[in-house]
């Protein structure tokens, strides 16, 4: 039964990214201990405990819901990453992907005052327009989707930057506030707001990317297309022998990826909790982060669910250490050790089913002479 449980891939995939987990927090205590060993302790605990630093409920549910709605966006770069890996690509675009689908819902918000769904549809097919570029350059003049992507986030961000000074405060370097120029883009929270002592952050975007997660899981194991998709990442040359589509089915890949990582940038702004800074010179961390959140998730979208909220904890819980002692980036780099240590999680995987194989050959390898012995003793 135990060596049922320890081969179980998802069994393997939680304790090897909950080690990743505790060793990024012990580096980042000791890191911690080396700046100011007396404040260490109680700056770690505040950065774990997160929202649970208030005493009140209500700013307990207030603060929870500003992690959830950022957990929101980072949970949809982590599909994006997730979706085209399970088919054989990096898309390391989706940061740049993240961008594009931002501004697209944000000109369309200021610019057009168009409804909310307007901005996010929009969003969507900017961002599966844009990652179809690095789609189509792999599969017509096999381009790296690497160099692609990693070129194409530039680009993105600097036409972004040029195309929201339109739309921006005259005053300052960001734009408007969406919820004071067009109301009715902002996202609709359905009541969820009540649930957070009425925090107008938490939206539909919540279980949307839920259930989005659910439903790239179905499309991916459960589906012809999805068997299809896996198939050409595979290998390709097969995939086009066995009759399938394999140049539509890369450039439909990177395509739902990027609209799935654009639709991260749509949940983030459309609820006005950020705007975008028109002098914006590095790409967000959101789409890198949620390469981190894939692999810490153990490329499964349940678990990518599980793993964009702690990334997102960790990030959030920094706001409570103490900016006495520590820089307000410690958070960050804590998050960076465990984002880093989530690489090892497959090589943790394969160490695991190793040892386990080497000592079932051993046993296999006794004779029964050695049994007879044994029994004899």
């Amino acid at each position: 039964m135990l060596k049922k449980i320890l081969k179980n891939d998802g069994f393997q995939t939680l304790i090897t990214s909950l080690l990743c987990i505790v060793v990024g927090l012990l580096l980042g205590f000791v890191v911690l201990l080396c700046i100011n060993p007396t404040s260490a302790a109680s700056s770690t605990i505040e950065m774990i405990k997160n929202f649970l630093h208030f005493s009140s409920t209500n700013l307990r549910l207030k603060n929870l819901g500003n992690t959830l709605a950022k957990a929101a966006p980072l949970l949809m770069c982590s599909l994006s990453v997730l979706f085209a890996y399970k088919v054989g690509l990096f898309n390391i675009g989706a940061a740049g992907q993240f961008v594009i689908g931002s501004c697209a819902c944000i000109y369309a918000a200021l610019a057009w005052h168009a409804p909310w769904f307007v901005c996010l549809l929009f969003s969507i097919v900017v961002g599966a327009v844009y990652a179809g570029i690095v789609g189509l350059l792999k599969a017509y003049c096999n381009v790296n989707e690497v160099i692609s992507g990693i070129m194409l986030n530039w680009i993105g961000l600097y036409t972004t930057n040029a195309l929201l000074t339109t739309v921006k405060d005259p005053n300052s370097p960001y734009t408007l506030h969406i919820a004071d120029v067009s109301p009715g883009s902002i996202l609709p929270t359905l009541g969820l707001d009540k649930l957070f002592s009425n925090n107008k952050y938490v939206t539909i975007a919540i279980p949307l990317a839920i259930i989005i997660a659910i439903a790239i899981l179905v499309l991916l194991e459960k589906t012809k297309l999805g068997y299809e998709l896996r198939a050409t990442g595979n290998n390709k040359n097969a995939a086009k022998y066995a009759g399938m589509a394999e140049k539509r089915n890369i450039i439909l890949t990177l395509a739902i990826a990027g609209a799935l990582a654009a639709m991260g940038g749509a949940f983030l702004y459309l609820t006005d909790y950020e705007l975008w800074n028109c002098t914006e010179t590095a790409v967000p961390a959101m789409g890198f982060n949620g390469i981190a959140a894939a692999f810490l998730g153990g490329l499964n979208p349940i678990g990518a669910i599980l793993s964009s909220y702690f990334i997102q904890h960790i990030t959030n819980g920094g706001a409570y250490v103490d900016l006495k002692v520590y820089s307000s980036q410690i958070s960050d780099l804590i998050s960076s050790l465990i984002i880093y240590l989530c690489g090892f999680v497959f090589f943790l995987k394969y160490a695991l089913n190793n040892a386990m194989r080497k000592s079932e050959e051993k046993k296999a390898q006794k004779t029964p002479v050695d049994l007879e012995k044994g029994g004899k003793k």
